[in-house]
């Protein structure tokens, strides 16, 4: 009973830069809706219109992060968090130290 009208979730799948721009650039056209160039290849919607969105960005078209933009950002607060666990060390390694010399 369980199974009855559940769809089985779709394997997440990854594709290539050159495919998503190709995919955008059929959305771009505009002879078809990004709807139906989602059901033409199988995709979901909502990818489709991120996949687009991110290209207006990337263009300048739109406000927000570019891809590089976005990577850099995601670095920094890498090293950010990595400074902060540094820091963390050495303040209990000078309580530490400050403990032993009383």
């Amino acid at each position: 009973m369980e199974s009855m009208g559940k769809k089985k979730p779709r394997p997440r799948r990854s594709f290539t830069p050159e495919f998503k721009a190709e995919i955008v650039a059929l959305c771009r056209q505009g002879d078809r809706s990004v709807g139906q160039v989602a059901k033409d290849f199988d995709l979901t919607e909502t990818a489709v219109r991120d996949w687009v969105v991110r290209a207006e960005v990337d263009a300048g078209e739109r406000d927000g992060l570019t891809g590089g933009e976005r990577e850099e950002l995601a670095a920094l607060r890498r090293e950010n968090q990595r400074l902060r666990q540094d820091v963390e060390v050495l303040k209990r390694a000078t309580a530490f130290f400050a403990k032993e010399t009383r």
